[in-house]
């Protein structure tokens, strides 16, 4: 009975996460092509200067290059994850279970080292609404794809 009340919560976390994670990549995505088309430019006879960093994003501070690409992977194994999730909620059964909890984890991880260089962008002060809206989004998301983890394990195994 109880691996049976754990299948809403499963998939109430499981669509919550979805969306969060649709949401990072929309943002990642913006500040992507925003630093692709104005990230540094340099004229044909002029050099790099010596402390150049092809992570360079013109929004922000040192850490939003390593933030954004950083989220945008976490975002993409995230929604990935949400495949095996909804098969595995669809099934629900210790079969499915692996593979569903191993995305998941993988999917968990990305976003704790997202969630790591978000705190590291805040604590450099400078940074704009959207990324804002980003590392909190990162930040949620790490406490609830844990509870999403604990709740994919409520599925009993057959007596």
């Amino acid at each position: 009975m109880a691996g049976e009340q754990m299948k809403p919560v499963a998939s109430l976390l499981l669509v919550l996460n979805f969306c969060m994670y649709a949401i990072v990549l929309g943002i990642g995505g913006w500040a992507m092509n925003r630093a692709i088309d104005h990230g540094f430019e340099i004229g044909p006879d002029l050099k790099l200067p010596a402390h150049f960093s092809p992570i360079y994003f013109p929004m922000g501070n040192a850490a939003t290059g390593f933030f954004v690409v950083f989220a945008l992977l976490a975002g993409v194994v995230g929604a990935a994850s949400t495949i095996s999730g909804l098969s595995h909620i669809r099934s629900w059964t210790v079969g499915s279970l692996p593979a569903a909890a191993a995305s998941a984890t993988i999917a968990w991880t990305l976003t704790l080292l997202a969630m790591g260089f978000a705190w590291k962008e805040i604590e450099l002060h400078v940074r704009n609404a959207k990324l804002r809206t980003m590392e909190a989004f990162l930040i949620i998301l790490s406490v609830t794809q844990l509870l999403y983890i604990a709740a994919v394990h409520g599925v009993r195994r057959p007596a």
